[in-house]
């Protein structure tokens, strides 16, 4: 089953898919393609599969992204590749932002979409300042954004308020297990049981 996550940047998406990959087994990461600079703290291939403006240009005219968008100037989207290998093997989770979440969901019926919210805007606007890595000129236009990616939640199956992390972890959890007992995610595994009871 593929997950969607998403939400305004500061919400705390990413927060609560690590957490969940820490605690849930058979969940993989969907690792997204980007052209900025890698940080020292990231790892290729784990946080981001770093490329050059043309391959990630020739990735979008070979339409092998599923979804991108462009963000200060950087390119960043996930490639079909990434899903269809991961996906196969059990569940996976997408985090990116609304756009690219719009995106995936006009092309993708089966997937679950799930919209991370924060507490209120005031509280957004903390965690970005207090991240200290973003100018004022960032936060500014990442709450600009924010305003406006707020209004697409009604779009989503799922609505997480990320006021307290322990509690926002154990929703997501939910949702990936609730829907590990679907009809969709069943219907491989009962066919031997409903014939079993065909059987004389």
């Amino acid at each position: 089953m593929l997950f969607i996550i998403t939400g305004p940047s500061g919400c705390g998406k990413s927060t609560l898919v690590h957490k969940v990959l820490e605690n849930v087994k058979n969940v993989r990461f969907s690792v997204s393609h980007t052209t900025r600079n890698k940080r020292d703290s990231e790892e290729e291939g784990k946080d981001y599969y770093f490329v050059s403006k043309s391959e990630f240009e020739q990735m979008i005219k070979d339409e092998r992204l599923i979804e991108w968008t462009v963000f200060h100037g950087n390119h960043y989207g996930t490639s079909k590749r990434e899903v269809e290998k991961k996906g196969s093997t059990g569940d996976l989770l997408l985090d990116i932002d609304v756009h690219g979440a719009e995106q995936v969901k006009s092309k993708l019926k089966k997937a679950v979409f799930i919209f991370i919210l924060p507490p209120s805007f005031d509280e957004l606007k903390r965690r970005l300042e207090a991240r200290g890595q973003e100018s004022a000129e960032s936060i500014k236009e990442r709450l600009d954004v924010a305003r406006k990616d707020i209004r697409a939640y009604p779009h989503f199956d799922y609505i997480i308020i990320n006021d307290d992390l322990e509690k926002a972890v154990l929703c997501l959890e939910s949702i990936i297990r609730s829907m590990r007992c679907s009809l969709e995610s069943k219907k491989k595994e009962i066919v031997p049981i409903l014939q079993s009871f065909t059987e004389d």
